[in-house]
């Protein structure tokens, strides 16, 4: 324990005791009282005037920090009109983190793994986001919403009652790569109106956060606030960037469900410094800060937290509600046509 206030005696100070101790007058019991004075100094205060010139995870995290509870590996699959992508959250490995509920990966510089895109599918029920790193893709849907996800874009939908949307790929060549998240919506919020928040490259700001850079898509960090409000579940969004030697810290409310997936290189998670690679997520435990190094020669990580709705799950392919008379609802209000009509 380090006491507030403490700080080292003068050199004086140092110079007088000096003096003392080597008196030979100095009685046992003015040794004794000394010696137990130096005992008494916090070996917390000794460890504080030591400055690591390369600290790492483990050495700087906390006793609270959150640790890597699993890893998950992403899994490829096939979906929309024929896109190949990585499940990453949302498979047989790890279906539900409640409030998130799938997160995919499209990542190719072939056009036949892309090109047919999704088109025209509706959703109740929970929100899409949509973080574009490379490539361009164009959204549609059915409340008159129209916009263009380039480099660096965001795009946060709350499908909420109910909407019809499309995005399509809008080049016919080189690298398309970004990240679809779903997150579910409490029941009160299940059915109201459908809300479209499109985020150009340009609104995420980035900044330097302890080693990291970091840019801020949702929630705060470093002092910025990112552009995305107003959702039920209180997010943070975080792209993280760090070279070889580096650590980032941030705190998190304790009950907020909390992840990393690792996009290129590797970082090392957590008090233990826990290697998770490229393609892999890190689920992490409870606690109050995550830490993240990195010992490669670089690592990126997307860093998501949310506050967790402990509400049935009831889903079944673009629908998620709390029961499944509701899903059944979703698909006949869909059949009829009443599914964007209120």
């Amino acid at each position: 324990m380090v006491f507030a206030g403490w700080s080292p005696p003068s050199a004086n100070g140092f110079a007088f005791a000096l003096f003392e101790l080597r008196s030979e007058q100095m009685s046992v019991s003015r040794r004794r009282l000394l010696l137990g004075a130096a005992a008494s100094v916090p070996v917390g205060a000794v460890l504080l005037s030591r400055k690591d010139p390369t600290p790492t995870a483990a050495t700087a995290a906390p006793r609270n920090v959150r640790e890597v509870a699993k890893v998950i590996r992403a899994e490829p699959t096939v979906d929309g009109a024929g896109v190949r992508l990585n499940r990453v959250l949302g498979g047989r490995a790890l279906p539900l983190l409640d409030p998130f509920l799938l997160l995919d990966e499209f990542r190719s510089d072939s056009p036949n793994d892309y090109i047919a895109g999704f088109p025209d599918h509706p959703h109740r029920g929970f929100e899409t986001v949509t973080y574009m790193l490379e490539g361009a893709m164009e959204h549609r849907d059915s409340v008159g919403n129209h916009g263009r996800l380039g480099p660096g874009s965001a795009q946060w939908m709350t499908a909420g009652r109910g909407i019809v949307h499309s995005e399509m790929p809008k080049q016919e060549r080189g690298l398309m790569w970004g990240y679809q998240l779903w997150v579910n919506l409490p029941k009160r919020s299940k059915w109201r109106a459908p809300r479209y928040q499109d985020i150009a490259g340009e609104r995420i700001e980035t900044r330097a956060v302890d080693d990291a850079n970091v840019r801020v898509v949702a929630g705060n960090a470093g002092g910025i606030v990112g552009p995305v409000q107003g959702i039920d579940v209180e997010p943070l969004f975080l792209d993280v960037k760090l070279e070889r030697g580096g650590r980032f810290s941030h705190e998190l409310p304790p009950e907020h469900t909390a992840f990393l997936y690792v996009v290129a290189g590797a970082l090392d998670v957590g008090s233990g410094s826990r290697e998770v690679r490229e393609g892999e997520l890190a689920v992490l435990g409870s606690g109050e800060l995550v830490a993240v190094g990195c010992r490669a020669s670089s690592g990126r990580g997307l860093l998501l937290a949310a506050r967790p709705l402990n509400e049935p799950v009831a889903r079944r392919g673009p629908f998620v509600m709390n029961t499944d008379d509701e899903i059944r609802q979703a698909f006949e209000d869909y059949r009829t046509g009443r599914l964007v009509s209120g």
